[in-house]
């Protein structure tokens, strides 16, 4: 008998992350052994998760889990899991929207979506949210393109352009764009004070609040966040007060244990020059409608969350919100300005009742299978 077994997998790149693509049927049955079953193909938890295929960032350290359809409204199913780094743990409370980008060239490779060209548009139910995403992918002889001309902000070269429309993801896990009803609130912060923040549910609930009420210029790198154990406290203990706020945590502890990802945090400023991190290039302040500054578990994102755009987009179409307040942005296409670039989206939202309607919420990606095989793991 072999000591390990395997299970076929896929590393892909979708968007600025990266992720290991997993077939549901490979996969055990009970939540917990499947669970075990993923940390051991990460090597977690384990900070360099050297014994896995994890790439020690939270960035690097995601999952999708594929599988047919279990609604009569889409045409795969698809589970998104973050996999600590640190700890015992997979949280599925929430979706990241570069990995949903693989979703729908994975699914036509994989023959679970029947190939149309030029455009192949894939419906996913994501069952975290139990939301539908809509890709349109390029598809040339049968199999999703990859090569193209599009470019986007963190990743090296180009590709062919695949358009996410995150629509139909409003109130993701609340079921209200705006979980509190209000467009602003006033967080009671112990050892700060009063400090204003806007919380919004479309893709992934997000809490927003103005970079110069942190006393943050809005345009800092992750180095300087990272490295400034006072900010990510206060960052935590806001992201942690607004998740029980919408019902997704008990407390601060159990926002931080249970549900360390979402809801994610972001600091938003004025439109404002500032240096890509990552090649020292100068991205002037006309180039951009605002700049935020983008948290996810418990650091700052290099780059900016495919949901965080939607999300964030939607915020900044939401009269009274502070991303609304800092945007320049009049027509459909948001510019936001994150610490390696720039990203763009589409968004109309209607906001003539008590509840905005989501019409459209749509930004490009690109993504790149790159390595098929099997992940051994101790039986």
């Amino acid at each position: 008998m072999s000591e390990q077994c395997r299970i076929r997998c896929t590393i892909l790149r979708g968007g600025t992350s990266k992720g290991i693509f997993l077939m549901a049927n490979d996969l055990a049955t009970d939540p917990q052994k499947r669970d075990r079953e993923i940390l051991s193909i990460f090597g977690s938890p384990d900070v360099r998760q050297i014994d896995g295929l994890g790439g020690a960032d939270p960035l690097t350290s995601k999952l999708a889990i594929i599988g047919p359809s279990t609604r009569p409204d889409a045409d795969v199913d698809y589970t998104f899991g973050q996999v600590s780094i640190t700890d015992y743990l997979v949280d599925y409370s929430g979706n990241c929207g570069n990995i949903s980008s693989g979703v729908g060239p994975f699914a036509i490779d994989e023959g679970l979506v029947r190939a149309v060209e030029p455009i192949t548009t894939v419906r996913i139910h994501n069952t975290n949210t139990g939301k539908i995403l809509v890709a349109e992918v390029p598809v040339k002889d049968g199999k999703a393109k990859v090569a193209g001309d599009y470019k986007i902000a963190g990743v090296p070269g180009t590709g062919a352009k695949i358009m996410m429309d995150f629509a139909g993801t409003a109130g993701s896990v609340t079921n209200k764009v705006l979980p509190t009803g209000k467009a602003i609130d006033s967080l009671d912060i112990e050892g700060f004070g009063q400090l204003d923040a806007s919380i919004v549910d479309v893709a992934n609930p997000m809490v927003f609040v103005r970079a110069k009420d942190l006393g943050l210029t809005g345009i800092e790198t992750p180095a300087e966040i990272n490295g400034n154990k006072e900010i990510l406290g206060l960052l935590e203990k806001i992201r942690g007060i607004a998740a029980t706020m919408i019902g997704m945590a008990k407390d601060e502890a159990d926002a931080l244990k249970l549900s360390p990802a979402f809801p994610m945090i972001a600091f938003v400023s004025e439109p404002q020059e500032y240096a890509d991190f990552t090649t020292g290039k100068i991205i002037p302040a006309d180039q951009v409608d605002f700049v935020s500054r983008l948290m996810f578990m418990q650091v700052m994102h290099k780059t900016y969350a495919g949901t965080g755009t939607t999300c964030t987009g939607v915020a900044a179409k939401i009269p009274g919100t502070i991303v609304y307040e800092v945007c320049r942005a009049k027509s459909s296409g948001v510019r936001i300005g994150h610490p390696a670039g720039v990203i763009d989206i589409e968004v109309e939202v209607e906001t003539k009742g008590a509840e905005p309607q989501v019409k459209r919420a749509a930004f490009g990606r690109t993504a790149r299978r790159i390595m098929d095989g099997y992940a051994y793991i101790l039986e």
